[in-house]
């Protein structure tokens, strides 16, 4: 066994199954992708470390416990369409792609949409693709999804994301309020997303994803 595949095992069995994810699809998931793999080479032996690993560009890929526990609350389905925002380098849209039916990554780097779609490909992730567009445009030539899940913080939910989930759909990002952050998952009914808190995290604000300062006199 090589020496990231025990990572692999200590990530799971350190961070992730002491958080209460205990669904087999999500631990067998991220037991078997490489994570490794998905990030800048200088940063790899860092890959497995228990917190949100810098990519770069302000962006991270979210630490596994944050990754684990978005996926245990959305529920996911193995027929689902999944929204990915802000996918980095396919990491996470290589884990849900074994929970799903098709993943669509959104990245609005073309540099890092191209590396991502290399990455999956040559992984022989074959239901994941990876689209170049602004992160706050919703994909929305492929909508409506059943689940969206936001790699990153958010402050507000642009209202294209919003009208790319169908009815009924879930929704899962990192809210955050200064340096404090809550993970919460939301269901569309009638239009309308209802939040419900499930766990502390934290992640950079992505772009496009803040609130806009108001002037004061």
């Amino acid at each position: 066994m090589s020496e990231f595949a025990n990572r692999r095992i200590m990530m799971v069995d350190t961070q992730v199954r002491p958080s209460d994810v205990t669904k087999f699809p999500i631990i067998d998931a991220m037991l078997t992708v490489p994570r490794e793999v998905y990030v800048p080479s200088a940063r790899r032996e860092a890959a497995y470390v228990g917190e949100n690993l810098d990519i770069g560009g302000g962006r991270v890929v979210l630490e596994a416990r944050t990754l684990a526990k978005l996926l245990d609350a959305l529920d996911l389905q193995p027929k689902e369409l999944v929204l990915d925002i802000g996918s980095g380098f396919g990491y996470s849209a290589a884990v849900i792609a074994r929970l799903v039916g098709k993943v669509v990554a959104v990245e609005e780097d073309s540099t890092l949409a191209t590396e991502a779609g290399q990455l999956l490909s040559a992984e022989g992730v074959g239901n994941a693709v990876v689209l170049t567009e602004a992160l706050t445009a919703g994909a929305a030539q492929h909508a409506p999804f059943d689940v969206i899940i936001i790699e990153g913080g958010i402050e507000i939910l642009p209202e294209a994301i919003i009208g790319a989930l169908r009815d009924g759909g879930r929704i899962g990002a990192i809210f955050m309020e200064g340096a404090v952050g809550t993970a919460k998952i939301g269901t569309k009914r009638h239009g309308k997303i209802t939040w419900r808190s499930v766990f502390n995290a934290t992640a950079p604000v992505l772009n496009g994803f803040h609130k806009v300062k108001g002037f004061r006199l």
